[in-house]
């Protein structure tokens, strides 16, 4: 292994700040090494390569692991073993963004294992370090001896106030109404990743091109770098000739039984079927001559060529489709009976059965990430199981392509989604892929928006997806593909992903496999999606139009209200026993959030109530004549302590007694009115206010007012008292019930001024 020595650091302000690249100070012993740095966050990226390629594989075996090591933002992981464990769910993303942007960058014939590591040392609260991570990696393979065919530059832009923002901040990113991640050479887009909210066709070409300006600087930063510490190349021993004459020899051999393979326009089992019998019959005639590995891979780029040109001279796509067509479409809602929502989207033979769940805000998603995002309240899991392409394989826990997949429909379906306030739950929605042959991303999108409607969520419009293709040749001709299977992505240049309401994009995902997308096939491909988005949605709503009114008798019901800011450690509670205490007494789920926002859930409507009912109670302000019941925590020798609510005990003295049979008990139950609150907030209490035998109620003042002291607030007050004889308490009815402005309810709140908005289930039409 050669080792860099050479002290080398490069910057150039990009965006807002400067980017800073170093090398030769760290993991010296890597083929290459970079530090990237902006602002106070820092990633190291590393670069190395086998000494030698892997035998019998056609493919590039490359590896990109994304470290992020909590230390670097001050936390201490939340896991058991209190160390970083296996790749949270944003790591496997920023992987794949990596990956996805210098792959198509490497030499054919190249199969040495080839593996980057990112590692985020240090990470502030403004710079997300996924960006410098993929300019840390091209950096380190363009200074390396790895065969690498970049520099490639990478940039994330967003779009707020109408304005582009290039390399954002987390908080630019989150008021933004476009996130985007591109990644381009010198001469075209590479890779295009975005989340956005109903952004139109033309705000995302804009950003691409501001993007790739962008990136051309970032490309200069890192050849500036490659002049002093760039190291030379490993060259890759590819014998084109042997391959060209190998192809030709397999084209003859299969050239007419291949035609009829494609030309039977047949389903995917039955067209892989022919082609595995034709590579067999291959294998047979020229195993002793060439490898395994050599004939299949021969096999495939004769394959490439006839379809691609089937599609280009002929128009005709493997299962006979026009360019712009799209495979047949089924949509159901309702289809799992005990479930919140579900959908089915079949496209073709690609099936995807969605289903939402809705739980409380305290069932979101905690996050262990350098980032600042703690919590993610919608979840979206996306399950590949081996059935789907009629394989029998070992089934694992979910892969990057399944997270990856996931998570573009998370984006996807986020922006369509009610916020909090208006919509106080956690949701998760599970995408089944139960067949594949092509685009399951998109048809989990698909599923998903017809499970979210199903289930009673409010969505602001229901959201489709689609995947476009490209084919093209050596002569600038090309054909732009509406749906794509999965033949199709295998062969074809481009896997562009889009996803939307009728009004606009909310996430987009596109890799190219060549280096000629020009800017006029980008927006011709960007308008053939949209409509075809819009068939798709019109297909859609043909099943469900709008969100149910009601939600699934079987999903829990949810209560918000809103108390004052500084009530918030009542409700709490000393070393949180307040909350606990309700939680156990209610089996009620609870949330406060920070602005004083309390989310109450339970499948128990009466437990609910009951909940809300205390915290009712602890955060309301007491005043002069309010009537309660509480129970006496504690008898003296002047009197009795009566706790009115948790936390707030009153002074029944025992002149206020009034006629009462017997003497106060411990955890006696008795009703009261507050006579007088001090200075101090210290409560003193009355019975024979209550029912009248007080002095002061035999005075001339109105018996609708009561007398209180400076600084309490004056209150309506009750001449008489609870009904129901001598009820629970043993207390006569001296005769006059409460009267106008007294509390009807002595043991709940007088007024509620929270804002309250309920979500329960019931009966939805059509279910059974």
């Amino acid at each position: 292994m050669s080792i860099n020595a050479s002290h080398l650091v490069v910057q150039r302000t990009i965006g807002e700040q400067p980017i800073i690249i170093e090398t030769g100070k760290l993991a010296l012993q890597a083929h290459g090494s970079v530090i990237v740095r902006r602002g106070d966050t820092v990633v190291l990226a590393t670069a190395v390569m086998a000494d030698k390629a892997r035998a019998d594989i056609d493919f590039l075996p490359l590896t990109v692991e994304f470290e992020e090591r909590l230390y670097s933002a001050g936390k201490i992981p939340g896991s058991f073993f209190r160390r970083e464990g296996r790749p949270a769910a944003e790591a496997i993303l920023s992987c794949r963004l990596t990956d996805r942007s210098i792959r198509p960058l490497f030499p054919k014939g190249l199969h040495n294992d080839v593996q980057i590591i990112l590692t985020v040392l240090s990470a502030d609260p403004e710079h997300p370090p996924e960006i410098l991570g993929m300019i840390g990696a091209s950096a380190a393979l363009t200074i390396s001896k790895i065969p690498f065919e970049g520099p490639v530059g990478s940039c994330r832009v967003a779009y707020l106030d109408g304005q582009y923002i290039v390399h954002p901040t987390y908080d630019q990113i989150l008021r933004s109404q476009l996130n985007m991640v591109i990644s381009s050479n010198e001469e075209a887009i590479i890779m295009v990743e975005a989340g956005s909210n109903e952004v139109s066709e033309q705000i995302i070409l804009e950003g691409i091109k501001q993007a790739r300006l962008a990136n051309i600087e970032t490309i200069n930063l890192i050849k500036e770098m490659e002049v002093t510490a760039g190291q030379a190349k490993v060259e890759v021993p590819v014998d084109f000739e042997e391959a060209q004459a190998l192809e030709s020899q397999i084209k003859s051999l299969v050239i007419d039984d291949l035609q009829d393979v494609l030309s039977l326009n047949s389903f995917k089992a039955e067209r892989d079927e022919g082609l595995d019998k034709l590579e067999e019959q291959i294998l047979e005639k020229l195993s002793d001559q060439h490898s395994e590995q050599k004939i299949g891979e021969g096999f495939k780029n004769v394959l490439k060529g006839e379809v691609r040109s089937r599609i280009l001279n002929l128009g005709i796509r493997p299962d006979g489709r026009s360019k712009e067509e799209i495979r047949p479409i089924s949509c159901e809602v309702g289809t799992l009976p005990r479930t919140h929502g579900s959908g089915l989207f079949t496209r073709g033979q690609t099936q995807v059965l969605s289903v939402a769940t809705v739980g409380s805000l305290t069932m979101k998603q905690t996050l262990d990430t350098v980032g600042p995002d703690s919590t993610k309240r919608y979840m979206h899991h996306y399950n590949f199981p081996p059935y789907s392409t009629g394989e029998a394989r070992r089934v694992g826990s979910p892969g990057r392509r399944e997270i990856g997949h996931g998570a573009l429909a998370e984006r996807a379906l986020l922006a369509a989604l009610p916020d909090e306030a208006e919509f106080p739950y956690a949701i998760r929605v599970v995408s089944e892929c139960l067949g594949s042959n092509g685009s399951t991303s998109m048809g989990s999108v698909c599923g998903s928006s017809l499970a979210l409607m199903d289930a009673g969520v409010p969505m602001k419009a229901p959201v489709a997806g689609i995947a476009m293709g490209l084919v093209t040749n050596s002569d600038g001709g090309y054909a732009i593909l509406s749906d794509i299977q999965g033949i199709e992505d295998f062969l074809g240049d481009m896997d562009f992903k889009v996803a939307g309401t009728a009004q606009g994009i909310n996430a987009l995902q596109m890799d190219i496999k060549f280096t000629g997308l020009t800017t006029s096939m980008l927006e011709e491909a960007l308008e053939q999606a949209r409509r075809g988005r819009i068939y798709i949605l019109d297909k859609m709503t043909e099943a469900i139009s709008v969100p149910r009114e009601q939600m699934s008798p079987y999903a829990p019901k949810m209560v918000r209200i809103q108390i004052p800011v500084e009530k918030i450690g009542a409700v709490i509670g000393p070393g949180g026993r307040v909350i606990r205490s309700i939680i156990e007494e209610t089996g009620a789920s609870i949330d406060v959030s920070d602005d004083g926002g309390v989310t109450i859930g339970s499948s128990d409507q009466r437990m609910l109530d009951l909940a809300r009912s205390k915290i009712d109670g602890l955060t309301r302000e007491l005043v002069v004549g309010d009537i309660l019941t509480g129970k006496i925590a504690r008898v003296t020798n002047f009197g009795s302590f009566v706790e009115l609510l948790p936390g707030k005990d009153g002074l029944l003295r025992n002149e206020e007694v009034g006629d009462m049979e017997g003497e106060p008990q411990i955890g006696q139950e008795v009703t009261v009115m507050i006579k007088e609150i001090d200075s101090m907030g210290r409560i003193n209490l009355s019975r024979k206010a209550l029912f009248g035998d007080d002095e002061d109620s035999q005075n001339t003042q109105s018996p609708a007012r009561t007398q209180v002291p400076d600084g309490a607030q004056s209150r309506p007050r009750s001449t008489g008292g609870p009904p129901g004889g001598r009820g629970r308490f043993n207390d006569r009815d001296r005769g006059r019930r409460p009267g106008p402005g007294s509390s009807s309810n002595p043991s709940g709140p007088r007024n509620n001024t929270s804002s309250d908005r309920r979500f329960t289930g019931g009966e939805r039409p059509g279910s059974s």
